[in-house]
C-alpha cells in the first residue's frame, strides 16, 4: 500500500491574465462602453463588476485543473452541479495490475501525525481493505465488484472545470473554517494561487486562515497533459 499526500495539479496554460482582456469585452456589452478599453482597463473595470455583483459576465472564462484528493472529498466536490469533471474510475481501475504497482494508493490524512495512535489504526484500516480487495480479485471478482471493500481513503484522480463564478462559489464553501480538513487541504492552495494570479476575481473570497499553512496540498504547475512540469 501506498499512502501519499493530496496534490494539486494546476496546467499553466489555465492561469491566464488574458481572461481579464476578454471578461472585459465581454462586459462591457452590457453598457455599450467597448470604445473605453485599452491597455490599463482591464483591472478597474473588473473590480468595479465585481464590486457591483454583476458575477454573471464572469462565467464566460473557466478554469481546468486536477485534484489528487481521497474519493471523500472527491463526492463533495461532485456536488457542485455547475462543472465538468472525468475521474478515475474504480470500476474499471484494477489496483492489482502493474501499472499500479500492484498496491492500492491512499491519501495520508491531514489531521494525524505520524506518532498518533490513531494514524495508526487508519493506516492499520486502510491495510485490511486492501488485502480483502486483493482476496476479491484473486476470488473471481471483477474490479467493480470487489471495489466495495476499498476505503474512504483511496486515492482518486480528477480534472475538473468550472467556470471563474463557479470556482469562486467552490473555494468560499471549500476553504471555509467549517469545511471538511480535507477540504480546506486542497481548497486553500487553489484560492491562494488564485489570489496571486488573478487578484482582481479572488482577492475577496475568504478562507479559513488558522488552517495551517502546512497542511495546504502542495500545488504542482504542468503542461497541458497534466504533466509535471521539471
Amino acid at each position: 500500500m501506498k499512502i501519499v499526500r493530496a496534490r494539486v495539479l494546476i496546467p499553466a496554460e489555465e492561469l491566464d491574465r488574458n481572461m481579464l482582456s476578454r471578461l472585459e469585452r465581454c462586459a462591457r456589452i452590457c453598457y455599450k462602453s467597448e470604445d473605453q478599453m485599452d491597455a490599463t482597463s482591464q483591472t478597474s473595470f473588473i473590480r468595479s463588476i465585481m464590486n457591483s455583483g454583476h458575477e454573471s459576465v464572469i462565467e464566460h472564462e473557466k478554469i481546468t485543473l486536477m485534484l489528487i484528493t481521497d474519493r471523500g472529498v472527491s463526492h463533495e466536490v461532485v456536488r457542485h452541479r455547475l462543472g465538468s469533471y472525468s475521474q478515475e474510475s474504480t470500476r474499471y481501475c484494477n489496483y492489482h495490475k502493474d501499472k499500479f504497482g500492484q498496491e492500492i494508493t491512499v491519501i495520508r490524512p491531514c489531521f494525524y501525525q505520524d506518532d498518533d495512535p490513531l494514524y495508526s489504526l487508519w493506516k492499520e484500516a486502510c491495510l485490511a481493505a486492501e488485502k480483502s480487495y486483493f482476496a476479491m480479485l484473486a476470488g473471481g471478482a471483477s474490479p467493480q465488484e470487489a471495489r466495495s471493500v476499498l476505503p474512504n481513503s483511496l486515492k482518486t484522480e480528477m480534472a475538473v472545470t468550472y467556470n471563474i463564478r463557479e470556482w469562486r462559489h467552490f473555494l468560499a464553501l471549500r476553504a471555509h473554517k467549517t469545511a471538511h480538513p480535507q477540504a480546506r487541504e486542497i481548497a486553500i492552495p487553489i484560492l491562494k494561487m488564485f489570489q496571486d494570479v488573478l487578484p482582481e476575481l479572488f482577492s475577496d473570497v475568504e478562507y479559513d486562515t488558522t488552517f495551517p499553512e502546512a497542511q495546504w496540498a502542495p500545488v504542482v504547475l504542468t503542461d497541458a497533459l497534466f504533466q509535471e512540469l521539471p
